[in-house]
């Protein structure tokens, strides 16, 4: 998976992470689109391990694919309904508050 973290002192980290073959297409459905690109999620392959690290400091998060979603999930920050799916491909935003 591919992370980026921006770093906000204001408004807290948000952690971007897709998963790698998402990186630089575009999805869309319907009025939808969405481009995957490297000034948002980065171009460092993180392992899970820095994954799960990230999300459990994220103050905010954007994920993008199966893996990114399905750890999120795994982890407990999110559920399957909190998802929604742009061309088959899981996207998910935590926020918190």
């Amino acid at each position: 998976m591919f992370l980026k973290v921006h770093r906000s002192l204001r408004d807290g980290d948000v952690v971007a992470v897709c998963d790698c073959e998402l990186l630089n297409t575009t999805l869309s459905n319907g009025e939808i689109e969405v481009h995957i690109t490297e000034s948002f999620y980065g171009n460092y392959r993180a392992s899970e391990s820095e994954v799960r690290d990230a999300l459990t400091r994220a103050a905010n998060a954007n994920l993008m694919g199966e893996r990114a979603v399905s750890l999120a999930i795994g982890m407990g920050l999110i559920s399957p309904s909190g998802c929604i799916m742009i061309n088959n491909v899981p996207h998910a935003l935590i926020f918190r508050m």
